[in-house]
């Protein structure tokens, strides 16, 4: 049985449970869970990480810890009992965790490394603090660390800033909003600005002197020199070298690093210099003999200088370089360094080039301990510390210091003798009274240990030396007196000796008689003379003589021996000793009283820090003087007293405060000094009003917090002493003494700066006495002294008043004393307070102090206090304050930013500390505080105005910039007291400004502010991770919801007042409820409802809701708002609140056309996300573009997306489709003068320079997608223009570039695309791909394989179909998506210039592929039985015509398809067509011959031979068999026409075989005429198979005489059955495309059918490719096996078309992931009618796929050798209109001579002469074999390969079709008579039918035709005339040229007209 549990509540996963039970809970180790129940070793309860799934686990998989338990029940809340750093710590690890594996998937190795660090680091100090077993204060340090690093983590991250105290997070709930701001300002500041350390530290260290010529010891000497005033500032690091350079003593880093201590920050400048010295300890000269002499002399070596600002770039400066100069002028040593410094370094030698001192410097920052805490390591190992000269910044008591400084200047020296100067060495002692040498108390710097003696460098041969050398004599107190120093000066010997000689010597005493020591500065000394044996150690004998020439010349002595004297300056720096005599008078005042007014006097001349050394016996001896007699000297006593107090205000001795307060309390004993100290500042003060001079007054005014504690702790000990006696009267002396100061606060200065200056300085100081008086009065008392004291102020504010400030300054320091924490007091002092602020607040001045005022105001206010005391003060507050807060908040936000960083940063602080003040307010205030401020309102206006103020204000709170980023516990507490506050407020707004009073302002204030409310950033906690999310929503709730709810009450409130919202509410509603918040949505989505509601009954319709739904719509979903769950959730629940409305219908209409916006919108979104610009992105922005044009009419939109196509169809170069996308905007304009906004990147102009710019920039994206014809329309639309404004300059710009757009046409070549069918199955893909079928213009050499890979990299998880079968329903509705993807066969429209004789291919190719509408797909199949003996019997294909919505290419790459048309043509339409494609074929290669537009006639050779073998290999007889035999014409009665076509046509194909092989006999080389005459020979075969055996007798030998009048018969004459309308339809319709094989199928024919087409077309089964070729000019020969000849050329849009010219390389085989040719669908390998010089096509044997067969093909062909060709063949081109409907609107076309080719349906004469040749005569033109072979227009049916050689592998008999309607005839120039039966006219008889070609670029009318889609722009105007010339330049032309019709559809679809555009 399952009992719920007690105590074990909470537990951490100690080991994975996979949840593999009924009912069980996976878990993770380390999981943290909640346990709800237990039952035998089972719990059941949740994750933490995930509350909704409850389940069981094993109780031994889970530890369990202490927790607390909040709310028990249903919804309890367990809280760890556990260290709050530690729950940080824990959920802050798991947090990060999830994140530094991102890290590492976005590769930021750098972070993640260091995250890693700082994880393990912060996962080690916490095992520190589990454990549990450290110290207090290393707990302490620990936590430091922990949080330090959870905050770097976090800031890292960009996570949020915690709030903490004492390094433990806070809960916001239980602390005021002003502390939480501070909480978080100070970390903040923490983060962002370091604070700029005080004291710094220069470490050096000391690596290595680098010179050639060393060999001796060294001594360097470091220091620091301030080159300003010329003297060291720091003491010496000194340190030993060996004689390579190195410190000797290399294990003891103290002796080789320093660190120079207490820099101030005023001594970080640029002439601060570190100075080295070096001196050698060696022979006097450096060049002397190593025997010379054995004495060692310190000897001057070099110098180096380095500027300290150098190294404040912080960095270390390893191993740096100082140069080192040598003295040439030993004279000069002493300022060495100094002439260094000044740049004098020319006097003085380099110790050479590469040589230097290695040195490492680094500056640290901080206090002294700081820098031992940081740098550890750098103390660890040992470090020397030099101090600065003398005391340091800042003295601190304790401080114990007894240095004194002597620095041995120079000396003036006699020869003595001597011829040359002498080499003197000074050598020094200390000696103590006792005549003994004090031992090791010269230091000659840190670094080295203290000596006994000093022994100065020699200058060689100088009498009067400079040596300039620093000691530091730390002696002690007690050696001081009686002790002094001895010199002794020694002539140092060159020679062998080297002996030292005395020859005199000096001293001087360290104390004088008097108790002073040695006065600081430099001392003449005398030189004594003395023999060399001398014995000085006998003081006696010397210390009675004078020392110093000063003292000597003092007592008038004689003069004798004073020429020789000693320069020496000292310097005392000590605590104990002092060398003023005032001071020490003063201290022994007992023994001379008469000297004590004047002692009293001197005190203030007395150096500040001699009097703090000894603060203790002076504030003695003053106390001991006014006791001995108070009436005399309390006065001066007094002030004396005061000097002190204020010495000690001054930074450098302020830490002697405590020395003070440390007297007062336990050495003062002044019991009754308080009468006379309220006396005299009672004097002082009532002498204010009177006196002229106030600076002693203020000076006494300052001292007043000492003062009154001198008065308190006097009173004390008297009452102590006494028992409490004179009570009253001290009270009444201290009231007298108040009454006073109030007195003389009250008055106004009235002009006198002094008298304000001395009230300044008054209540500057006088909260300080607040702490003093609370020790004798009560808490009371002293609250009404005080508030009587500041109440005393003057009330009125003048701007100019400086008091004003300092007033303010003391308000603070009130509120921040002991005194007014005390609940009694403050509501005393409260209202005085509130006062000053008010009046401050309201002048909008001193908002610092203010801010800071009211910050701790409202920090003593806890937040659940609810005594009296607490809801009485917040009473004041609201009703004195909050209209100040608001209008202050105001005020400040609206002003605008300083412009410095440091402004602005305390303008941020002032605007943040004022808003932490108002939302502390605010959340103090219970009901009863609302209900007493909106009852204070005494008119609506003023309410209106209180609620418009702080809603205004609430709307800036929200602003982002409001608070830093990473503050969110702030924001949150922020939204929860605005939410809180709002609902208070809404019922005020409910009960006042509805109905008759309803106020439009305030209403709409409300609302935006509440929109604004949701909308924030960090109120959207699906971005929150699950934890802090979980945390946001157990304090708060989701406040998104709360607000939504009360936006929706209100609303319902409104009535109808709702249309004035209508439609302005309707953008941020829809804001709203696009938030991801299910609640919120079901909340504010019916709101829409109402919203039509009210529209409808207003005006009748949704007009307004609609286009701002639609306008709103767009820019939110393309912002990343909205999901399809939304869309969803908007459709059902608005189709649920209008079921029953009477506007339902149009409502329904409303809600489709907004849904299926967002469909698109959300496509058109997801496509943006990918990177690279694909298919998806431009067919999903089409979509959305059609969308906004035909269904929503939303102009600006529409252009909008125009240019966003245009941008994209650039980024993929897709030139022609950006020309075509930026021609819909083109269109929509007008060559007017109309002035046109600025717009997108458009500037502002009119329209006629909009369109002008537009048309080039359409031409130059033409030019560039290689589509000139179409750049030609524009120029020549724009030349128009220009020529129409007299534009010539331009006009000829724009001609000229017309003409070189025609010679690219001529001379450039172009790549046919391929086209390829696409159908997207399946619910997962985007709306506008569903269930559809497109047509997909490929890219240039995109084959199927790589265009399928291409789709399939678009569509990553899409499955490619492996058939090309009709899907079912099924995989419609899958979850999935599916691809089927085939090649199709565009068919042109256009025949007129494909028809036409003689045009280039270089034109004709441009129709092929341009403005295609109808594509098509050809699938054989067998239908009934089939004959094993004939399959050409059943073989049956269906043809599938697809149709566009557009043509292609139009502004996207792909179209969908319109309708499909299904057609079966049957077995005997099918070998129909193969002839006539195949006459078609033979007619055009023997035309091409004739007209020697081949230069190799190997392609004729190739197809006659392919046909002849064919033939007399039983090809055509099949068909003989098939429908010839008398079963089959009975069975099919109405076939009779189509069987005697087909008889036609073989006797046709017959005799244009026998007049081809006259023309090939006439042009066949040499080496060829074998296979001629085999051809011959099977020709005669092949008739007499046919039962052909003499042609008429009026046939002449050539031209060939054809029995019927005509090689072909003219398909109109033919039945209607023939037409492929008339053909059967399959009804196989569906909205979706029709299945057709997907070449990647290896199954998509069966085996079988394989196999029977391959027995039907002959072919051999080991043949799996369609070679294709890519011609060149340049060869002639034919390969083998797999390749055709290289002149064969095609132009069929197939996957064998790759190269420009179809003349520069092979094309490719297919792949072999493709289908293989038997799997292939038809129009993957069926030829298309091409022009006739292009027809041949060869193709490999072996095709098995191939539908259908002509049974004229034979056996083996044989390989052709290329031979020139040089006759001509005439034959008439049936020009023939297919009727499909529409109008044409073709590109341009070059203008031709009319005579050249007739459009006419007649025959003539054909004659071989040279005189019907055409005129082109270039290079033959090449072709190509192509598996997809261009056809007809209309219904084709491809034909396969109808004989071939297994040898060769080249096909004789091209796949060739006809157009299904006749339209496109063999083109060979005009060969037959008009008329049937008629007889072969010679070839001087030409007959032509008159009729004029369509004049160039003219429109061609078709009946029922699709035209192709030009857009407006680019049609011109029905003419049938040539170009006229350019008008005269009279009138303007036309704005815009005549619109040829749109092609008209069985089902016309709706073509919105464009639209002009308004002011875009």
């Amino acid at each position: 049985m399952w009992i719920p549990t007690e105590h074990e509540k909470y537990g951490v996963v100690i080991a994975s449970f996979r949840g593999t039970v009924p009912y069980g809970l996976s878990l993770e180790i380390g999981d943290t869970v909640q346990i709800l129940e237990k039952c035998d070793g089972w719990y059941r309860g949740f994750a933490l990480k995930n509350p909704n799934i409850k389940g069981i686990f094993p109780s031994s998989y889970v530890h369990l810890k202490n927790a607390f338990v909040k709310n028990k029940g249903q919804f309890e809340m367990v809280i760890p009992t556990e260290d709050s750093v530690i729950t940080e710590m824990t959920s802050t690890l798991r947090d990060w965790g999830t994140m530094w594996k991102q890290l590492y998937v976005r590769n930021e190795g750098d972070l993640f490394h260091r995250l890693w660090h700082i994880m393990n680091e912060v996962l080690d100090l916490r095992r520190q603090v589990l454990v549990g077993h450290l110290t207090h204060d290393r707990m302490k340090d620990v936590k430091r660390h922990i949080t330090a690093r959870l905050d770097w983590g976090n800031e890292q991250l960009g996570l949020d800033l915690v709030p903490r105290k004492e390094y433990a997070m806070v809960d916001p709930e239980d602390i005021s909003v002003t502390e939480l701001y501070r909480l978080m300002e100070h970390r903040h500041r923490k983060k962002d600005a370091p604070v700029q350390a005080s004291s710094h530290h220069l470490f050096v260290q000391m690596k290595s002197l680098m010179c050639s010529n060393l060999g001796e010891e060294l001594e360097v000497i470091f220091s620091l020199f301030d080159s300003k005033e010329n003297r060291p500032i720091s003491e010496r690091f000194f340190l030993r070298l060996n004689r390579n350079g190195l410190p000797k003593a290399p294990d003891k880093p103290e002796r080789h690093c320093s660190l120079f201590v207490d820099l101030g920050s005023s001594e970080l400048r640029r002439d601060i210099y570190v100075t080295v010295h070096i001196i050698r300890i060696g022979r006097m000269g450096a060049g002397e003999k190593k025997n010379a002499c054995s004495v060692q002399y310190r000897r001057p070596f070099g110098c180096a200088v380095l500027s300290i600002a150098d190294l404040l770039t912080g960095e270390t400066k390893d191993d740096l370089i100082l140069k080192v100069y040598m003295c040439n002028t030993e004279s000069e040593w002493y300022q060495i360094h100094e002439n260094i410094i000044k740049k004098l370094n020319a006097r003085y030698n380099l110790t050479g080039s590469n040589a230097g001192l290695a040195v490492s410097l680094q500056l640290l920052h901080g206090d002294i301990e700081q820098i031992r805490r940081e740098y550890s390591s750098v103390f660890s190992h040992g470090v020397s510390i030099t101090r600065k000269l003398g005391f340091s910044n800042i003295i601190m008591p304790g401080e114990m210091r007894n240095d004194l400084y002597i620095t041995i200047e120079r000396g003036e020296f006699e020869k003595g003798g001597k011829s040359v100067a002498r080499n003197v060495e000074v050598t020094m002692f200390i000696v103590e009274s006792s005549g003994q040498t004090l031992r090791d108390f010269i230091s000659f710097g840190s670094g080295e240990p203290p000596a006994s003696e000093y022994h100065s460098f020699v200058l060689y041969h100088n009498n009067s030396p400079r040596w300039a050398e620093l000691l530091k004599l730390p002696i002690p107190v007690d050696k001081f007196r009686g002790a002094h120093i001895r010199f002794e000066f020694r002539h140092c010997s060159t020679k062998e000796k080297g002996e030292k000689k005395l020859f005199g010597f000096s001293f001087v005493p360290l104390m004088q008689e008097d108790g002073r020591t040695l006065p600081d500065g430099t001392h003449e000394l005398i030189v004594h003379k003395c023999e060399e044996n001398t014995n000085l150690q006998d003081t006696t004998r010397y210390l009675k003589l004078p020392f110093s020439k000063g003292v000597l010349l003092g007592n008038n002595q004689a003069t004798k021996a004073t020429k020789e004297s000693f320069w020496m300056t000292s310097f005392l720096c000590s605590t104990k000793l002092t060398q003023n005599g005032d001071m020490l008078d003063l201290l022994k005042w007992r023994t001379h009283p008469d000297k004590i007014t004047g002692c009293l006097s001197k005190l203030k001349e007395i150096d500040g820090s001699e009097i703090v050394k000894f603060l203790q016996d002076t504030l003695d001896t003053l106390f001991g003087i006014l006791d001995e007699n108070s009436q005399k000297y309390g006065s001066k006593v007094f002030d004396s007293l005061v000097h002190i107090i204020n010495l000690l205000q001054d930074s450098k001795f302020h830490h002697f405060k405590p020395v003070m307060d440390t007297y007062i309390e336990s050495h003062f004993a002044g019991a009754l000094a308080y009468r006379d100290l309220i006396k005299v500042l009672k004097w002082y003060v009532d002498r204010i009003m009177e006196a002229e001079r106030q600076e002693h007054i203020q000076d006494v005014l300052k001292a007043q917090e000492y003062i009154f504690k001198y008065i308190v702790q006097s009173r004390r000990l008297f009452a102590l002493a006494t028992g409490g006696q004179n009570e009253d009267e001290f009270r009444c002396c201290v009231q007298e003494l108040l009454m006073s100061v109030r007195f003389f606060l009250s008055q106004e200065s009235k002009g006198s700066a002094a008298l304000s200056q001395s009230q300044a300085v008054f209540l500057g100081s006088f909260p300080a006495v607040y702490s003093e008086l609370l020790k004798l009065f009560d808490v009371r008392e002293v609250a009404n002294l005080v508030q009587d004291t500041l109440g005393s102020l003057p009330s009125s504010v003048r701007a100019d008043d400086a008091l004003q400030a300092v007033r303010l300054q003391c308000i603070g320091k009130t509120v921040e004393s002991q005194l007014y924490s005390n609940p009694d007091s403050r509501y005393i002092l409260l209202p005085v307070v509130l006062h000053h602020l008010h009046v401050h607040l309201q002048e909008q001045k001193d908002l610092v102090v203010c801010a800071r005022i009211l910050s701790n105001v409202f920090c003593l206010i806890k937040k659940n206090s609810s005594e009296k005391s607490v809801l009485d003060e917040i009473d004041v507050i609201v009703a004195s304050l909050l209209g100040a807060l608001l209008r202050t908040i105001l005020e400040i936000t609206s002003r605008p930013q300083p412009s410095g960083p440091a402004m602005r940063l305390q303008s941020q602080d002032v605007t943040g500390e004022f808003v932490a003040c108002l939302l502390s307010l605010l959340r103090q205030m219970t009901d009863r505080h609302y209900q007493q401020l909106l009852d204070s309102f005494n008119t609506k206006e003023e309410l209106r105005d209180f609620l418009l103020q702080i809603f205004t204000v609430f709307r800036i709170l929200i602003r982002p910039e409001m608070f830093p980023k990473d503050w969110t516990v702030m924001r949150l507490v922020a939204n929860n007291v605005i939410i809180t506050t709002v609902l208070y407020l809404s019922d005020a707004l409910r009960k006042n400004f509805l109905n008759e009073n309803f106020d439009y302002k305030i209403w709409d204030s409300y609302f935006y502010l509440a929109v604004i409310f949701i909308n924030q950033l960090c109120l959207q906690l699906e971005m929150f991770t699950p934890s802090k999310k979980k945390k946001v929503l157990e304090k708060y709730g989701d406040m998104r919801v709360t607000m939504g709810c009360e936006i929706f009450s209100m609303w319902q409130n409104l009535g109808e007042h709702k249309l004035h919202f209508i439609p302005a509410l309707i953008g941020p509603f829809l804001e709203v409820t696009l938030i991801p918040q299910p609640d919120l949505r079901n909340v504010m989505i019916p709101i829409f409802h109402d919203m039509m509601d009210w529209e409808h009954r207003r005006s009748g319709s949704f007009k307004q809701v609609e286009a701002k739904l639609i306008d709103k719509l767009d820019s939110l979903m393309s912002e990343g708002k909205g999901d399809e769950t939304y869309r969803e959730l908007f459709n059902s629940i608005l189709l649920k609140k209008i079921e029953r409305e009477t506007w339902r219908e149009s409502g329904v209409s409303l809600i489709a056309t907004v849904t299926r916006l967002m469909e698109r919108l959300l496509d058109y979104r997801d496509c943006m996300k990918m990177g690279e610009v694909d298919g998806k992105k431009i067919g999903c922005t089409v979509s959305l573009l059609n969308f906004y044009k035909t269904e929503l009419n939303k102009e600006e939109m529409y252009i909008r997306y125009i240019h966003k196509l245009y941008d994209l169809h650039l980024k993929a170069q897709n030139f022609t489709e950006a020309a075509y996308t930026l021609l819909l905007y083109d269109e929509l304009l007008e060559w007017s003068d109309r002035p046109l906004r600025e717009f997108l990147t458009y500037p502002m102009q009119t329209e006629w320079q909009r369109k002008e710019h537009l048309h080039l920039a359409i031409i130059q994206n033409f030019d560039r997608g290689k589509c000139w014809e179409n750049a030609i329309i524009l120029c020549r639309k724009i030349a128009d223009q220009y020529e129409s404004y007299y534009d010539y300059r331009n006009l000829s710009k724009m001609r000229m570039m017309e003409a070189s757009l025609y010679d690219k046409i001529m001379d450039q070549q172009r790549l046919e695309p391929e086209f390829f069918r696409v159908g997207f199955y399946g619910k997962k893909f985007p709306f506008f791909l569903r269930n559809k079928e497109f047509v997909c213009r490929g890219h240039d050499y995109e084959r199927l394989e790589a265009f399928q890979q291409r789709m399939l990299n678009e569509f990553p998880h899409a499955i490619a179909m492996q058939h090309a079968n009709q899907p079912d329903e099924t995989i419609f509705q899958a979850e999935a998506q599916y691809l089927q993807i085939y090649a199709v066969t565009p068919i042109p429209e256009s025949q007129e210039v494909l028809q036409r004789e003689g045009v280039p291919d270089n034109i004709k190719s441009f129709y092929k592929v341009n403005h295609i509408w109808k594509f098509r797909y050809d699938r054989p199949f067998h239908k009934g039985t089939k004959d094993k003996e004939n399959e050409f019997k059943s073989l049956w294909v269906e043809r599938t015509s697809l149709y566009l919505v557009q043509s292609l290419p139009g502004i996207s790459r792909w179209f969908e398809v319109e309708r499909r048309e299904v057609v079966e043509m049957s077995p005997l339409e099918n070998a129909i067509e193969v002839l006539e494609n195949k006459s078609q074929q033979l007619k055009s290669l023997i035309g091409q011959c004739q007209t020697r537009q081949m230069q190799n006639i190997n392609p004729l050779t190739m197809c006659l031979n392919g046909v002849i073998d064919a033939a007399v290999n039983g090809g055509v007889s099949r068909y003989q068999e098939a429908f010839f035999v008398k079963e089959y014409i009975l069975s099919h009665p109405e076939d009779g026409e189509k069987i005697a076509r087909l008889r036609e046509l073989m006797l046709e194909q017959a005799q244009i075989l026998e007049f081809g092989l006259a023309v090939h006999e006439k042009f066949v080389p040499q080496d060829m005429r074998p296979l001629h005459k085999k051809l011959v020979d099977q020709f005669f075969v092949m008739k007499s198979s046919l039962g052909i055996q003499e042609f008429s007798a009026c046939i002449q030998a050539s031209p060939v005489h054809f029995p019927n009048g005509s090689p072909r018969i003219c398909r109109n004459s033919a039945p209607a059955s023939m037409s492929p309308d008339g053909t059967r339809v399959i009804p196989r319709r569906s909205p979706l495309s029709y299945p057709a094989v997907n070449r990647y199928s290896s199954s998509s024919l069966s085996s079988q059918a394989s196999a029977e087409v391959s027995n039907i077309t002959g072919q051999s089964e080991s043949s799996d490719e369609v070679f294709n070729l890519q011609p060149s000019p340049s060869t002639s020969s034919l390969s083998s096996t797999h390749s055709a000849s290289p002149n064969v050329t095609s132009s069929a849009p197939s996957s064998a078309r790759a190269s420009p010219l179809l003349s520069d390389k092979h094309k490719h085989s297919r792949e072999n992931s493709c289908l293989s040719p038997r799997e292939r669908p038809c129009s993957a390998i069926y030829p298309t009618p091409v022009e006739p010089s292009q027809r041949l096509l060869f193709n490999h044997i072996g095709d098995g796929a191939l539908p259908r067969s002509d049974p004229n093909l034979s056996a083996p062909e044989k390989a052709v050798t290329p031979t020139p060709s040089s006759c001509s063949l005439d034959s008439g081109k049936e020009g023939r209109t297919v009727s499909d409907g529409g109008r044409l609107l073709s590109p341009p076309v070059p203008p031709r001579p009319t005579q050249t080719a007739s459009p006419a349906r007649h025959t003539t004469s054909v004659s071989p002469s040279p005189a019907g040749r055409s005129p082109l005569k270039g290079s033959v033109q090449s072709f190509t074999p192509s598996p997809v072979e261009y056809h007809s227009p209309g219904l084709i049916s491809n034909s396969p390969v109808l004989s071939g050689s297994c040898s060769s592998g080249i096909s004789s008999l091209s796949r060739c079709s006809t157009s299904e309607t006749s339209g496109f005839e063999n083109q060979v120039n005009e060969q037959l008579a008009p008329g049937s039966g008629s007889g072969y006219s010679g070839p001087e008889e030409p007959v032509r039918k008159e009729t004029k070609t369509p004049p160039p670029y003219s429109v061609y009318e078709r009946t029922l035709r699709r035209p192709v889609p030009l857009p407006h722009s680019l049609s011109i105007p029905v003419t049938s005339e040539p170009p006229a010339l350019p008008p005269k330049p009279l009138a303007v032309r036309p704005s815009h040229l005549e619109n040829g019709t749109r092609r008209t559809d069985p089902g016309p679809r709706p073509r919105p007209l464009p639209r002009k555009v308004s002011q875009l």
